[in-house]
């Protein structure tokens, strides 16, 4: 079984919750759905693939761009788990549409997580995560997923959400500051190719997608979000994210078979720590 991680992770934290999901997953291979100049329909799994699909969610959507990339991939019906990540607020739809998008490339979900990680623009939410419990319960989910897969267990869960589902939409554009100096690593890393390379002291709002990526790689924070705006933000998502959110798990436990599980799980974990805010969902 050959095993992937497809991931849009502008500011690292989605990566951090599919490299925990895929702990105890031999020989990952990661395919970036950031890059712009990718032929992502070139890209072609091998049939019998387990794949980690992940995707912040903006808004309570996935952003359109990588859904966009991902409908481009051949799947070839290997099998998927979907990941939504999100600043402790909501997810909303970003499942369904991960679902409906893998679907059409060619991949069977059998499985579902969402995963919460610090928000890219307001960090005081859920600052810190994934934290170590959060990865110690993915890290658990992912033996279970790796299971499924493996006992030939097909069955496809029930993904909450919405159809017709809502859309990503362009939110807040980072405005650049005088101490800027050109360097071009913010034109050269962005996933929406909304900044010029000759001109990297502009972004193209009808390109950017509010990724933060711009703001986060910046070496002298010469991006920022106008911290107006992201006052604002923050005051009217207080209520929202005051609680934390509680890990639901749907899954049927699946046996542990060591002679068809000990050539792809390489480490023995204790059971993870509860009151973990992530969230999978296997069918009964």
């Amino acid at each position: 079984m050959h095993a992937y991680e497809i991931l849009f992770s502008p500011t690292g934290g989605t990566a951090k919750v599919a490299a925990a999901l895929t702990t105890d997953w031999s020989s990952v291979k990661t395919i970036d759905l950031s890059i712009p100049s990718t032929h992502y329909e070139d890209i072609c799994l091998e049939s019998d693939s387990l794949a980690v699909i992940a995707m912040p969610a903006f808004g309570g959507a996935a952003p359109q761009l990588a859904l966009d990339r991902l409908s481009r991939i051949h799947g070839n019906g290997a099998l998927c788990v979907i990941a939504a990540v999100y600043g402790n607020r909501a997810y909303e739809d970003t499942l369904v549409l991960l679902e409906d998008y893998a679907q059409t490339a060619g991949f069977q979900v059998i499985a579902a997580v969402s995963a919460v990680a610090e928000h890219s623009i307001i960090h005081q939410y859920a600052a810190g995560r994934p934290n170590s419990a959060d990865c110690q319960e993915l890290a658990a989910f992912g033996r279970q997923i790796l299971q499924k897969a493996i006992s030939g267990n097909l069955s496809v869960p029930e993904i909450p959400g919405n159809r017709p589902s809502k859309h990503s939409e362009t939110g807040m554009v980072p405005n650049v500051k005088h101490s800027c100096t050109s360097c071009g690593l913010c034109a050269q890393k962005c996933p929406a190719g909304a900044i010029p390379p000759d001109n990297c002291k502009t972004t193209d709002k009808t390109k950017c997608i509010s990724c933060m990526r711009c703001v986060s790689l910046c070496p002298v924070h010469a991006r920022e979000v106008n911290p107006v705006m992201t006052a604002v933000a923050a005051k009217i998502l207080k209520n929202p994210v005051r609680r934390k959110k509680q890990t639901s798990c749907f899954c049927k436990k699946i046996p542990p078979d060591s002679s068809v599980t000990d050539s792809f799980l390489h480490k023995t974990h204790q059971k993870a720590e509860q009151n973990v805010e992530s969230e999978m969902l296997l069918p009964k």
